[in-house]
């Protein structure tokens, strides 16, 4: 009997960062279904960020620390997220290591 592994997530032992490009949204909500703890949708339809304390953070590009715990969500979230607006970077160097911009 074999057993498959998933391949590592690229960045789980260093500082991640995620953010929404609101323009790219398309209010799907797929996001807020895997990692509600960081995604939500407003008033307006579309997907935010949430910061630490869980407040909704509006402004265009804000930013929030994805917590380890919540790696797996998030990245599915990006992987999965119809609109391509979710963008999972370093923090270190700010490069993209999951959404549209991922090399």
């Amino acid at each position: 009997m074999s057993v498959q592994h998933e391949a590592p997530i690229e960045g789980a032992g260093e500082a991640l960062e995620v953010w929404i490009d609101q323009d790219l949204c398309t209010g799907d909500g797929i996001c807020v279904q895997y990692a509600p703890e960081v995604f939500e949708l407003d008033i307006d339809g579309l997907a935010y960020v949430k910061s630490d304390d869980d407040e909704l953070l509006q402004n265009p590009g804000a930013v929030t620390p994805v917590p380890l715990p919540l790696l797996n969500d998030v990245v599915d979230s990006a992987k999965e997220c119809p609109g391509d607006c979710i963008h999972v970077r370093r923090v270190s160097d700010r490069v993209e290591v999951y959404g549209p911009d991922a090399g």
